[in-house]
């Protein structure tokens, strides 16, 4: 009896998490699919040394990257986008970046 209701509860937490994803306008794939490409990008800007990787955030919506946060110049944005771009799976990447000392203070 007890594994019914562990079996039962597994099914609604299931059930809520790909209902969660489709009341935002994305499937439970996709959502999954968006999540793995954060990851990647992620991982790609860790990797990079040109590049200081905590300070750009990345979020993912049905495979447009939307890349935010401060860097430190011009070549570290475009870095940033074109590491992103090289991960499978990205349709389109959005910069939000600020370069330091460029942004009105």
């Amino acid at each position: 009896m007890q594994n019914v209701s562990k079996l039962s509860a597994l099914a609604v937490l299931t059930l809520s998490i790909g209902m969660t994803s489709v009341a935002f306008g994305e499937s439970t794939g996709q959502y999954i699919d968006d999540a793995t490409i954060t990851t990647k990008v992620k991982a790609a800007l860790i990797s990079d040394k040109q590049l200081k990787a905590t300070q750009v955030s990345v979020e993912t919506s049905q495979g447009t990257v939307q890349l935010s946060g401060t860097v430190d110049s011009k070549d570290q944005e475009s870095e940033a986008i074109k590491d992103a771009n090289q991960i499978d799976g990205v349709r389109s990447v959005k910069d939000l970046m600020t370069i330091r000392g460029t942004q009105d203070e």
